[in-house]
């Protein structure tokens, strides 16, 4: 069985650039509509993120020398 949905081109522009590129449109949609829990992106805690930017400082100090 076969649906269209229709959707602006800007809306289409934009789903094209999450769409991996081997990825069929069904497998985009279904991939976006996972009942999953999500990845909270920054949902690090103060420490954590105090902690990768140290890290990250460290990391450049070591390039530097």
């Amino acid at each position: 069985m076969s649906t269209s949905i229709r959707v602006s081109d800007e809306t289409k522009r934009k789903l094209s650039n999450l769409k991996r590129e081997s990825e069929t449109w069904d497998e985009f949609l279904k991939r976006l509509a996972n009942d999953e829990e999500p990845i909270n992106v920054g949902a690090w805690s103060d420490e954590e993120a105090d902690r990768a930017r140290d890290a990250v400082s460290r990391s450049r100090e070591s390039f530097r020398q």
